[in-house]
């Protein structure tokens, strides 16, 4: 009987563990850049702009180089934030440039704009998009990606996008947007954490009616908005799917330096809105959480200046905290965002405004905020999801390019 009961209670414990992740590379899977028959003949004999940036490669040479390469006529380039090359500080503005390499105009979306204007745009006949995205609602380049599209349908422009793999890809959770903290942190009514790729993630936009535009009303200096739809094409993958995660062969932004830190980001990006640091200005970004007043001294770390982050959160001061750098996500990753450390370390140092007004861009929405205030449970918070995760979900379906986790 005593044997029985092991034999049981192993079996139990084998059902609750979270089953390890599929990790997907660069050798398993075909990304839409990849796919040059299906895209290069769209190309020919038009002017082409790309929005790009240091993730944009095809092996180790840029999309804008291989274009040029391969004869297609780029006139211009488009750096989200980050810029171009990848060596700007998170949140810090990008200015419009001469790319040394190739000597093309790079106008950036993270400076005195957002969106391309009908001067960017002048010229052009077809806009290619290259971007790899860690599928987080605020990771901005899903909306310089809506922006995109938004300028394109405005100006009758054609537009391709080339599919790359989402490492978050593999779940759906976390509070939905609501319209009142809608941002560039956040232009749509989607989970933190939505599990698409960014081609479906445009479709889904083009097709749901979510690309808007103003347009001048009769009356003097009044503007309405109306819907627009983007002569949209997206190339997709061979090999992907929404079971997996994927080993980046590039960092997507410079302080997301490995998958840990990129598994780890949905969770921690919501202490962007705290008085937490999240270890820029060290080695480990997105992998160590801290605060001098934390109460448990076992970890430690002091961020320091770095030539990507010029002024980290509390520079040259000993933090205290945890350290996640081995978690082994890959191994023991829940399929959701994790809220313990919120709680944690709420609870635990006392200041007098332990969450900024910038908390609720991030969480989309005022109530996770109250409810971290109130005491309530994880399992409580996450209840109150549900509803609006669901009908999401109901949306997400009709979009998807490859095989689903559920």
């Amino acid at each position: 009987m005593h044997k029985l009961l092991i034999i049981l209670f192993v079996f139990i414990s084998s059902l609750l563990k979270p089953q390890a992740l599929k990790v997907l590379t660069e050798k398993d899977v075909v990304i839409g850049a990849r796919r040059f028959e299906l895209y290069l003949p769209a190309l020919a004999k038009k002017k082409v702009a790309v929005v790009t940036n240091v993730t944009g490669v095809i092996g180790k040479t840029s999309i804008v180089d291989t274009l040029l390469k391969l004869k297609i006529n780029v006139k211009k380039i488009f750096g989200p934030e980050h810029g171009f090359r990848g060596n700007i500080d998170a949140g810090e503005k990008v200015k419009s440039n001469i790319d040394k390499k190739t000597g093309l105009p790079v106008i950036s979306l993270y400076g005195s704009h957002k969106k391309p204007t009908a001067e960017d745009l002048k010229g052009i006949d077809i806009v290619v998009y290259d971007i790899q995205d860690v599928g987080v609602r605020f990771y901005t380049f899903i909306s310089t990606l809506t922006y995109v599209m938004e300028a394109c349908a405005e100006m009758g422009k054609e537009m391709i996008v080339l599919d790359r793999p989402n490492p978050n890809g593999f779940y759906i959770d976390g509070p939905v947007m609501i319209d009142k903290y809608k941002s560039f942190l956040g232009l749509h009514n989607v989970p933190l954490v939505y599990g698409m790729t960014t081609g479906e993630y445009a479709k889904m936009a083009n097709e749901e009616g979510w690309l808007k535009t103003k347009i001048k009303t009769q009356k003097k200096d009044s503007f309405e908005l109306r819907t627009v739809k983007c002569n949209l094409k997206v190339v997709a993958m061979e090999n992907y799917d929404h079971t997996a995660t994927y080993n980046l062969p590039v960092k997507p932004s410079p302080n997301l330096p490995n998958l840990n830190a990129i598994l780890l980001y949905p969770s921690l990006g919501l202490f962007e809105g705290t008085v937490m640091s999240l270890g820029r200005g060290t080695e480990m970004p997105f992998e160590v959480l801290g605060h001098p007043q934390y109460s448990n001294k076992a970890f430690a770390f002091t961020p320091k200046a770095t030539i990507l982050s010029k002024e980290p959160k509390y520079k040259d001061q000993l933090c205290y905290g945890v350290d996640l750098s081995k978690e082994n996500l890959v191994q023991n990753h829940k399929r959701q965002i994790e809220l313990k450390w919120l709680i944690l370390f709420y609870n635990d140092i006392k200041v007098t405004e332990f969450i900024d007004k910038n908390f609720n861009w991030h969480s989309g929405n005022d109530e996770l905020k109250e409810q971290i205030k109130s005491g309530k449970s994880e399992a409580e918070i996450r209840q109150t999801w549900q509803k609006d995760i669901n009908a999401f979900k109901t949306i997400r379906k009709k979009y998807l390019l490859y095989k689903d986790f559920e």
